[in-house]
């Protein structure tokens, strides 16, 4: 039995074209959507205290996040980490939902806890050294969701010490 020239077997490869055409046709403009973007601004507004356990300390951080990109951010948690004079000093992580306008800006809370051994490597470095007015910091975190997993953000710049760790003793 031989297959006419209308047999949809005939048609397959033309479909599967069609369909292949189809997929690269999507997947470029998908592609075109994840243009870079500007990262994301962020400022420490606050540090409050908060009650801690055993020799832990525990603080509330407060962010001010800017949004230079056409496109909202939208975040299903949050990471932080903050190193003091190039060593770890505190984290801190929540559950937090929430969204930064597109163009917008978005205060944060995120509570952050710092052990007893950052607090003393970060006495003893002070002690050890010259007198300092000031430490340089640097701030890392990640806004988690989306496509690609979250928006990571990173600030870094000098810290002015409270006036007793001013002048080592």
């Amino acid at each position: 039995m031989r297959c006419s020239p209308a047999s949809p077997y005939r048609s397959i490869p033309h479909n599967l074209f069609a369909l292949l055409l189809a997929l690269l046709t999507l997947g470029l403009a998908g592609c075109a959507s994840l243009a870079q973007r500007e990262p994301v601004r962020i400022n420490v507004v606050d540090l409050e205290a908060l009650p801690g356990e055993g020799l832990e300390m525990r603080f509330k951080v407060k962010l001010r996040v800017q949004n230079p990109n056409e496109a909202p951010i939208d975040f299903d948690g949050l990471a932080l980490e903050l190193d003091l004079n190039g060593k770890p000093f505190a984290s801190g992580v929540s559950d937090r939902k929430g969204s930064v306008a597109r163009f917008g800006e978005a205060l944060i809370e995120i509570p952050v806890s710092v052990s007893a051994i950052a607090v003393v490597r970060q006495a003893l470095g002070v002690i050890e050294g010259d007198a300092q007015t000031e430490v340089p910091y640097v701030l890392r975190g990640r806004l988690a969701g989306g496509l690609l997993g979250g928006t990571r953000f990173s600030d870094s710049g000098m810290l002015k010490l409270p006036e007793p760790l001013k002048t080592p003793r």
